[in-house]
């Protein structure tokens, strides 16, 4: 009887010993996984979508605008590696005018951080933009002339995912 007692305690030991190893090493992997997860996401391109709505009759001049001083700004900072791709697409129909916007600006930077690291632009804008002056009365009055505008970060939905 001794002898079966003690080999018991034995095996039960060696079980729980297993069985804790077990979790432990579940443990770890679970957070090797996750930080894995985390390390790639921060690599993984960031999309915000930039809408501009204009007062009725100036949406040309705000593209014009944008074109002659924003838009060289954000492709200095895509040569800067911050940002993958700048798009605009603008609406092929009209609207309810609640929902109307008139340029949709979409700007793939390279990573949330970068995104959301408050990059100062103004030494670009002072080397792109000599004229100072002009360019701040230009960039006032492209922004006089918006009825709105909003910015939309967003994700993609893998559909085909469980």
């Amino acid at each position: 009887m001794q002898i079966s007692v003690s080999i018991a305690r034995r095996v039960l030991t060696i079980a729980v010993l297993g069985a804790s190893a077990l979790l432990w090493s579940s443990a770890i992997g679970a957070r090797a996984q996750q930080s894995a997860m985390a390390a790639n996401g921060k690599d993984q391109p960031y999309v915000i979508e930039y809408y501009y709505k204009t007062k009725w009759g100036h949406a040309e001049e705000f593209l014009a605008l944008f074109k002659k001083n924003h838009y060289p700004v954000l492709k200095k900072e895509i040569e800067l590696g911050r940002m993958l791709k700048v798009s605009m697409t603008v609406p092929r129909y009209h609207t309810t005018e609640d929902g109307r916007w008139d340029y949709r600006v979409t700007i793939v930077f390279k990573n949330a951080a970068i995104a959301n690291d408050n990059f100062d632009s103004s030494a670009l804008i002072k080397q792109l933009f000599p004229d100072q002056e002009t360019y701040k009365k230009e960039e006032q009055r492209r922004f006089e002339i918006l009825d709105a505008h909003w910015d939309l970060p967003i994700k993609d939905v893998d559909l085909d995912a469980r």
